[in-house]
C-alpha cells in the first residue's frame, strides 16, 4: 500500500484529509515560510479531532536549519509537548553551516521524540551531499526522508529521488513531495519506488469579509493572499489516494 501524507495547516484542514482518505497528517503552520511548529491548542484538538495519524513539525522559525541554542531548546520542549499529548511523529531536520546533517542534534531530537516517528524534512534538500546526507540522517536514526529530490518540484527530482530510495535499501522510508496531485503520483511511485508521497492538496476560498482593506499586506508581500482561506481539499486528497491504490 502507498501512504498518503497530507500536508495540513489547520484542525480543519486535518479532518479535510482524512475525509479524503489520508493515512496520516503532518500539522504545520506558516506555510509561506515553509513551515513553522503549529499553536499547542492545534496540536491538541487535532489529535482530538481526527482518527489517523498526526505527524508535528518541529521548526521554531523559517529561514535556514541552523539552529541556536535558544531555539534547540524551544524544539526539544516542543516535542515533549507533542509526546505528552498523543502525537505520533515529529518532523524536523538540523543542519551544520557547512549544510551537512547535523548529526549530534539530530540523534539528541530522535532519542527526545522516542518512541515516537521522526522524519527529517526538506532541509535534507539544503544539504551539500545528498548520499552523505542519507547516511548521516539514518546513522542518527531517523524513520524517513521527506524529499523532493533536491528540486523545487518533485517531478524534476525523480532522479535523485529513485537513487535514494536504492541506496536506502529499506533502511529507512524515502518519502516523496513538493508539487504532487493525481496526475503525477502514479508515474512517480512507478518510477522511483518509493512507498510514502507527502501532499498539500489545497484549494483556495474566497474571505467572508464584507469590508476589505486594499493596498495594505500584513505579510509585507503583495502576492500572499490577505482575503483568501487555504485549506486543505478532500477530494483532491481522494483524487491522489485513488491514483495509487494498485499499489
Amino acid at each position: 500500500m502507498i501512504i498518503v501524507e497530507a500536508c495540513v495547516n489547520s484542525v480543519a484542514s486535518a479532518i479535510e484529509a482524512e475525509k479524503g482518505g489520508a493515512y496520516r497528517v503532518e500539522l504545520c503552520d506558516n506555510l509561506y515560510e515553509g513551515g513553522t511548529t503549529p499553536s499547542a491548542a492545534a496540536i491538541i484538538m487535532t489529535a482530538q479531532s481526527i482518527g489517523i495519524d498526526l505527524h508535528v513539525l518541529i521548526r521554531p522559525r523559517g529561514g535556514d536549519f541552523l539552529y541556536t541554542d535558544l531555539e534547540f531548546e524551544v524544539m526539544k520542549r516542543d516535542i515533549a509537548f507533542c509526546k505528552e499529548n498523543g502525537v505520533k511523529g515529529v518532523v524536523l531536520g538540523v543542519l551544520t553551516e557547512f549544510a551537512e546533517v547535523d548529526i549530534k542534534r539530530t540523534l539528541e531530537l530522535v532519542k527526545a521524540a522516542s518512541p515516537m516517528s521522526v522524519t527529517f524534512h526538506r532541509a535534507f534538500d539544503m544539504a551539500i551531499n545528498p548520499i552523505k546526507s542519507l547516511e548521516d540522517v539514518i546513522s542518527a536514526g531517523c524513520h524517513r526522508i521527506l524529499t523532493s529530490g533536491l528540486s523545487n518540484k518533485v517531478t524534476n527530482g525523480q532522479e535523485i529521488i529513485r537513487m535514494l530510495v536504492k541506496k536506502a535499501n529499506g533502511r529507512l522510508i524515502i518519502m516523496a513531495g513538493s508539487g504532487i496531485n493525481h496526475e503525477n503520483a502514479e508515474e512517480l511511485v512507478k518510477y522511483t519506488g518509493v512507498t510514502e508521497i507527502h501532499a498539500s492538496a489545497r484549494s483556495s476560498y474566497p474571505s467572508k469579509m464584507l469590508y476589505r482593506k486594499q493596498n495594505l499586506y500584513l505579510g509585507g508581500l503583495p502576492e500572499i493572499p490577505e482575503f483568501e482561506i487555504s485549506l486543505t481539499d478532500s477530494n483532491k486528497i481522494k483524487l491522489i489516494v485513488q491514483s495509487v491504490s494498485e499499489y
